[in-house]
């Protein structure tokens, strides 16, 4: 098993294109819905991070990030609030490597409520929210936000954004891939919706990376209907990076 991507090089804009998915390690994009690329974990974590350190993902879903964190040498807390999600995100962080022994936390938790993590105790957040209820995760689990419209989903949001301040270490990052959704051929700007949310927690910007999307419904049938009611497929997703700033005497 190749436990690295070939010629992988880090990223240095903010536009990111990963046309090859990603089949290293045990990384799949077949096995849970909507799963970002693992080019997106690797490179946050190589940017924002060192060995060692504490990443958080708090919507592990089927445990890209906990895969790379381990790859890498980070210590993980993945979350989600779907016992599906863990336990796949648990097989899939089954492999060995020989450098070190750190092992991913993985738990059934709620993103809004990370009672188990320390303030200030986290090195980098990031994570790859639902976009609402473009894709629905489970049919009935209470606090599931991929069940919820969009008003609804970013006032839950709210509270995921603040629980990501409070456990953030001062002077380090929080990722979060996000995309727009469509509505009655209308575009909802969750992207740029969800970005306010985490600044009116505290959060500041420190970049925006716009990531090409390739797994969009590209085929025939789309194309036509787009051509044929006048709209645009989406194309990219908003990968903002927030700072939690480092007060007076912070390190």
């Amino acid at each position: 098993m190749e436990l690295e991507p070939k010629d992988f090089e880090q990223e240095f804009t903010t536009m990111w294109s990963f046309p090859d998915r990603g089949t290293w390690a045990t990384h799949s994009g077949s096995d849970w819905r909507g799963n970002w690329s693992p080019y997106v974990p690797r490179n946050l974590i190589l940017k924002y991070s060192k060995p060692g350190d504490v990443v958080l993902d708090c919507f592990i879903g089927g445990g890209t990030t906990a895969v790379e964190a381990k790859l890498l040498a980070r210590n993980c807390i993945g979350v989600d609030i779907n016992p599906k999600a863990i336990e796949l995100a648990k097989q899939k962080v089954k492999f060995k490597v020989d450098s070190h022994d750190r092992e991913p936390v993985l738990m059934v938790e709620d993103a809004r409520n990370l009672h188990f993590v320390k303030d200030n105790s986290v090195d980098l957040v990031c994570s790859h929210p639902p976009y609402a209820d473009a894709i629905k995760y489970s049919k009935a689990i209470p606090g599931d936000l991929s069940r919820l419209p969009v008003k609804s989903f970013l006032e839950e949001m709210r509270q995921v954004a603040v629980e990501n301040y409070r456990v953030l270490k001062p002077g380090r990052y929080c990722a979060v891939l996000i995309g727009d959704k469509r509505e009655k051929r209308r575009v909802v700007p969750l992207g740029m919706m969800v970005m306010r949310v985490y600044l009116r927690a505290g959060f500041v910007l420190k970049e925006i990376i716009i990531k090409a999307q390739h797994n969009c419904r590209m085929d025939s049938k789309w194309v036509k209907k787009a051509k044929e009611l006048n709209f645009l497929l989406l194309g990219h997703e908003y990968l903002p990076v927030f700072e939690k700033p480092a007060g007076k005497g912070d390190e």
